[in-house]
């Protein structure tokens, strides 16, 4: 993340297509989720391709965490977590304030 070093932050990078969360994972960033729970799904080609219908996610914190649990790669990125709270960093904006 280039504005935690830009603010000599330290911080984790998760790789998670390697290493996919776990449901008790994905339920504890959402509930430190201050966006929308349904922004946390990519609505890309992937998930057109799966069928899957955008209105389905929304405020529905247990769609989400199944559909990220089954496809990890529809999870937005990035996730910043910092402490009890979570923030999807888009736009690149937000990260600054965030980690204000």
């Amino acid at each position: 993340m280039a504005v935690a070093r830009e603010r000599g932050l330290s911080h984790d990078t998760v790789l998670y297509l390697k290493q996919h969360p776990d449901r008790a994972a994905l339920r504890d960033l959402v509930s430190k989720l201050e966006d929308p729970v349904e922004d946390l799904v990519r609505k890309d080609s992937r998930f057109k391709k799966l069928g899957l219908a955008p209105q389905d996610y929304v405020g529905n914190a247990a769609a989400v965490v199944d559909v990220l649990e089954a496809h990890p790669a529809l999870l937005q990125r990035p996730v910043l977590v910092r402490g009890r709270r979570a923030i999807i960093g888009r736009p690149r904006e937000r990260v600054g304030e965030f980690l204000s």
